[in-house]
Order: structure tokens, then C-alpha cells, then sequence
């Protein structure tokens, strides 16, 4: 349920309502309690001081048995609980209630006079939370023919006022708050709700629901929305999206379509060239055979040998290529066997030495001695060398520097030996770079552009890679990696074939 995004806005969004009304409530029933106990205190002080100026008047007048008549009467509001005059030592002297002249003023009256404050509620049985509230009645010269001049306070006015009526009022007023912020909660959360369902829940399931039918290739869906807000703008990118993809997934149709149907013609051409290179060779092998006869029967002077001497040579060129063409098109499975790469060098290398291109060439040899074996057929793998190293020698027409290493690198926790052939020739120019592995691309008259294609594809039989740098100063490497020999690697790949 928590994992919707709407979900989440819309329960945090209430939550913090919730908490913010309910503080808000707090405080403003506190507040409006204290001030219905202010309230309370104020009439009461008020009443207090009313009763103190009756009492005054009273006793200038030398009334003092008209005292009691006004506390009675004063007594009887019906919020009030009692007033009465006790002695600074707590004494009850006068009183709306009768039974209580003599009597000791009740511990918590007194203790207001003895406090700092003129005022404090407590608890009286049977009337619940009251008011106290007291007031000193002081010895002032008027009152000194009855009372003398030693005494500083004569008397102490006293009121109970009970809190009844203002709990109730501060209970029906919170009652009343409460309801309200529920109410307002409820509202607002509602109102909340509905707007995040509407304007983003919404809009947004219309954007997961269309994402998932592009994702299944229909892109004609678009999204209809008016907004210019967030969602207007994420929606009309959305579309232009699904426009773009439209294009590039029609546009990718067509590649394929292109691509299918080249590949077709590239198989029949294949299969064409196949059948063809088969039904050359053998009357090439005749040809070459009675051209050689013809060539031997003939002296050493005559002229003509060296014109049948070409076609020998010709027709050795066309053969080679028939054989390149011939397995190209489908090479042979490499018979592997756990051999040492640095010995497929040194044979390798005995052989391109007599290949009169590499005489002005020095030859630099740097072969790891403790390299492990790698599972490979020998054969195959001196041609890829061979080819490489043929190729080197022809880079350096006037002489260089062939450099042969060896070494062992570990790539991603395997282990792979790595064979590095250099030259100090001219370099290979960059848009020629890009296509020495195709097929049938050559720059050399001669040739048929099949060797280094012939050597990717072995290369990649044997699970290996071949790749080559080269610039115009430090001449061309080339670098081949095969992996060590592992039980779990005897396994060849068929790719290609």
C-alpha cells in the first residue's frame, strides 16, 4: 500500500495536518482556559473589592452588625461558596454562614494570606475546585476607636467563588474546538486527498500505464493532458519521447530490414564464391602442372621460360587465393592441445627468416620464460603469427626493427598470455585502421584481404583477442591474447564458423 508515491504524500501530508491541528489545539484550549480563569479571578477581585468598600463604609458609619448582613447577602450569589472575615490568626469573626463564626478559617484560605499571592484554587468538598481569594482589611484611623493603633490588620475578607460553572464553560469550549479541528482535519484531508488523487495519482497512472505498452512496441499511445504544470510538462516530454522512439524504432526497422537482406546476398554470394573457388582450384592444379612440363622441356636459354615462369607464378597466386577464399568462408576447427606459445614463436619466427623481405630487418625477441601453456592448435596459431610477422616485413621495405614479446597479464581475475609483434614502419593511417579486419579490404596490389580477417576469425576460435595500435612515429603493434591453460577453458567456441 506504502509503496505508491501518492500514497505516502497523502498519509505524510495528513499526518502533519493531523499533529499541527492537534498542537494548535492544545494550546488553544490551554489558552482559552487560563483565560475563563481569568476571567473568574477578575470577578471575583472585583466582588472582593466591592464587598471591602461596603464593609468600609459600614464600619466608618459604626454599623459593625451591618457587616454581617452584607456578607450574608453577598453570600448568596450562587456562585459563590462563602465570604467571611477572619482574624490575622485565622479565626473566623464574621461570615455568610453563621456556623462558622468561631471556627478556624478552612488551611488553604489562610495559607493564600500567609502566600505572596492574594489568590489560588483547591479543592473544597462538597463543591469541587474553587476560587480562594483574600484581602487584608488594614487599621486605618477611622477604625482605631474600636480596634486601637497596635494592630497593622484588623481583619482578613475572604471569598470563595466556585469554579463549576467556568469548568463547564471551558468544557463545553473545548468540546466545541475539538469538534471543530476534527471536522477541519477531516475536511482538509479529504480536500488533500482528492486533489493529489486527481492531479497527480491520476495523471501519473496514465504515464505508468502508457510507458508499459511502449514497452511492449506500441508506440502510437500518446498522452492527452491540458495542465502546464509539472506533470504537463513531464507528460508532453513523455510524449515527445515516445515520438523520438517512434522514429528511431521505424528508422531501426529499416536498418534490420537492410541488413537481412544484405546478409542474404552476402550468403548466396558466399555459397556462389565457394562453389566457384571449388571448380577453379582443380583446373588451376592442371594448368600449373602442364605449364611447369612444358616449362622443363624447354632449355635454359629460351626466352619463353621466363614467360611460362610467370603463369607458374600466377597461377600459384590464384591458387592461394582460392585457398584463403575456401577457408574464410568456412575454417576449420583448431584441433587444440596444451602448448607453449613461446615455442609457436621461435618455430614461427624461423620460418618468416627465410623470406628474403625480412633481410635488413632487426629482430628484437623478448620471450617470458615461465609463461603457463595455453590450449591451442599450433598450426593455425603459427599462420596468425606468420601472417603478422609477413605483414611487419612489408611495413619496413628499407629495414626496421621486428619486435617479438611475450608476457603474462591477468584481466578480470584470468590469466592470458599476450603476444606483442611491432614494426618501426610508416604506421597505419586512422580511416585505414578502422577496416584492416574486414573482409577483402587490401591496399597492397597483390593482395586479396583475407589475411588479417583469417587471423581475427582463428583468434577468436581459440577465445582469444587480437587488436592493433599504430601511429606514423613508433610504427604498429599488434597484440594477441589467449587465455592460460585451464581445465574449464577446453571448450571452443563455434562463433563465426
Amino acid at each position: 500500500m506504502f509503496r505508491s508515491l501518492t500514497t505516502r504524500v497523502i498519509a505524510t501530508t495528513i499526518s502533519l495536518l493531523v499533529a499541527g491541528i492537534f498542537i494548535y489545539t492544545i494550546f488553544n484550549v490551554r489558552y482559552q482556559q487560563d483565560m475563563l480563569i481569568d476571567t473568574a479571578r477578575e470577578s471575583t477581585e472585583l466582588l472582593l473589592h466591592t464587598v471591602e468598600s461596603s464593609i468600609y463604609n459600614t464600619m466608618h458609619v459604626g454599623n459593625v452588625q451591618d457587616v454581617g448582613s452584607i456578607l450574608s447577602m453577598v453570600g448568596q450569589h450562587n456562585q459563590l461558596v462563602g465570604v467571611r472575615i477572619f482574624h490575622p490568626h485565622g479565626v473566623i469573626l464574621r461570615s455568610s454562614n453563621p456556623r462558622e463564626i468561631g471556627t478556624y478559617a478552612n488551611t488553604n484560605d489562610y495559607n493564600i494570606y500567609q502566600s505572596p499571592k492574594n489568590y489560588n484554587m483547591f479543592t473544597l468538598e462538597p463543591y469541587g475546585e474553587v476560587l480562594g481569594m483574600v484581602k487584608p482589611i488594614y487599621n486605618e484611623a477611622a477604625c482605631h476607636a474600636c480596634h486601637g493603633s497596635k494592630a497593622r490588620v484588623i481583619g482578613v475578607l475572604n471569598i470563595d467563588y466556585s469554579l463549576s460553572r467556568t469548568k463547564k464553560q471551558m468544557l463545553d469550549a473545548s468540546r466545541i474546538f475539538v469538534i471543530s479541528s476534527i471536522a477541519i482535519t477531516v475536511f482538509l484531508a479529504l480536500a488533500i486527498s482528492f486533489l493529489l488523487l486527481r492531479f497527480v495519482k491520476r495523471p501519473l497512472n496514465k504515464i505508468v500505464n502508457t510507458m508499459q505498452k511502449v514497452e511492449k512496441g506500441d508506440f502510437a499511445v500518446r498522452i492527452a493532458y491540458k495542465g502546464q504544470d509539472e506533470i504537463g510538462r513531464l507528460i508532453t516530454s513523455f510524449n515527445s519521447m515516445v515520438d523520438r522512439l517512434d522514429v528511431a524504432h521505424k528508422e531501426l526497422e529499416q536498418l534490420h530490414f537492410q541488413q537481412l537482406e544484405r546478409a542474404d546476398r552476402l550468403a548466396s554470394i558466399g555459397e556462389m564464391a565457394a562453389g566457384i573457388a571449388h571448380e577453379i582450384k582443380n583446373p588451376l592444379a592442371g594448368i600449373s602442372a602442364a605449364v611447369t612440363i612444358i616449362k622443363d622441356d624447354m632449355s635454359i636459354d629460351d626466352p619463353r621460360g621466363a614467360i611460362l615462369g610467370e603463369v607458374v607464378e600466377q597461377v600459384t597466386r590464384l591458387d592461394k587465393t582460392v585457398n584463403d577464399l575456401l577457408f574464410f568462408g568456412k575454417p576449420s576447427l583448431p584441433e587444440l592441445t596444451s602448448v607453449d606459445i613461446n615455442t609457436i614463436l621461435t618455430t614461427t619466427l624461423k620460418f618468416a627468416t627465410q623470406h628474403r623481405g625480412g633481410v635488413n630487418i632487426e629482430k628484437r625477441i623478448d620471450l617470458q620464460s615461465d609463461l603457463p601453456p595455453v590450449y591451442a592448435d599450433n598450426k593455425q596459431m603459427q599462420q596468425v603469427f606468420l601472417n603478422i610477422i609477413l605483414n611487419a616485413y612489408q611495413a619496413m621495405p628499407s629495414g626496421g626493427i621486428l619486435g617479438i614479446r611475450s608476457s603474462l597479464i591477468i584481466r578480470n581475475s584470468i590469466e592470458y598470455v599476450q603476444v606483442d609483434i611491432s614494426d618501426t614502419g610508416s604506421g597505419i593511417p586512422l580511416q585505414i585502421l578502422e577496416k584492416i579486419f574486414t573482409p577483402f579490404y587490401t591496399t597492397k596490389a597483390q593482395g586479396t584481404g583475407l589475411g588479417l580477417p583469417i587471423c581475427n576469425k582463428l583468434v577468436k576460435l581459440h577465445k582469444g583477442d587480437i587488436r592493433v595500435t599504430s601511429d606514423d612515429k613508433t610504427g604498429t603493434v599488434f597484440t594477441v591474447e589467449l587465455p592460460a591453460f585451464h581445465i574449464e577453458s577446453t571448450e571452443v567456441s563455434e562463433e563465426g564458423v
